[in-house]
């Protein structure tokens, strides 16, 4: 008999985590062997399967990461702080890969994460839908193609209690259109518009964010000359469709030996 893979989950309370313990629970081949939350956490030593509503045994909600050592693939859907505290942790261990889904890292943050997970097999995505990650794809031949006189804005909406914007998937496919234009997206985004702004300069990629209600996730590209305007859309109807992305990732993960990866590697794209 095949062993298990082992899952750990960081971030296992949360919308995201407690969505891939049960995409990770309809799949045999995997085992959910530890769930790994903050210290001020009101859901610590219960059982992260039952508040999941998922199948499977009980595994104790802990804010002791050394729980994760043991495991093959960490999945991490938590804050920047934890995921940093989290790549020290596994150090020196059985861990063979990262899958994370966190945001809002500084540029520091992200270069001191992957610094620590260099030598696991990290996968980094904004974003594990295959929607979205078609979506990037096209975003990117977009703004090629169409330069001189087309803006770029990309807008985008989430329910009330995501803490960073613009979201994560949203600065992907910010990322997606500057390697389009060949630039550095840090020198030509504008997050906001508020009051005189003045004429907006060539080349801009401009951000909206909106916050509200239950949305799971709406993204657009508008890409407008003065005479036309391309749109390109993604709509996600159930939190399940990245949830089971994550799942295929650290299942893909798993294989690959020490590097960086995103889903457009997994994907072949």
């Amino acid at each position: 008999m095949t062993e298990k893979l082992k899952i750990a989950i960081l971030g296992a309370d949360g919308r995201m985590g407690q969505a891939v313990i049960s995409a990770l629970s309809e799949i045999e081949t995997l085992k959910f062997v530890a769930a790994l939350t903050h210290s001020k956490s009101p859901h610590l030593g219960k059982d992260s399967v039952a508040l999941a509503d998922a199948k499977g045994g009980e595994v104790l909600l802990t804010d002791d990461f050394k729980s994760a050592r043991d495991s093959d693939v960490v999945i991490d859907f938590s804050a920047p702080s934890a995921s940093l505290a989290l790549a020290e942790t596994l150090k020196g261990s059985s861990v063979k890969a990262i899958v994370s889904g966190t945001t809002g890292m500084t540029g520091d943050q992200t270069e001191e994460f992957q610094k620590s997970c260099a030598d696991l097999a990290l996968l980094q995505s904004g974003n594990f839908s295959l929607g979205v990650n078609m979506l990037e794809a096209l975003v990117e031949l977009a703004a090629d193609k169409l330069r001189e006189g087309w803006d770029i804005d990309v807008l985008e909406m989430h329910h009330r209690h995501k803490v960073d914007a613009p979201s994560g998937t949203a600065l992907m496919l910010g990322q997606a259109a500057a390697r389009g234009r060949d630039v550095d997206l840090e020198k030509v985004q504008k997050l906001s518009r508020e009051g005189q702004t003045g004429a907006r300069p060539e080349g801009e990629i401009g951000f909206a964010t909106l916050r509200g209600g239950g949305v799971i996730g709406e993204h657009s590209v508008k890409i407008a000359s003065e005479l036309e305007m391309l749109t390109l859309s993604h709509s996600a109807f159930d939190r399940s469709v990245f949830a089971k992305g994550a799942v295929s990732a650290a299942m893909w993960a798993a294989k690959q030996p020490a590097g960086r990866y995103n889903m457009k590697d997994m994907l072949g794209l």
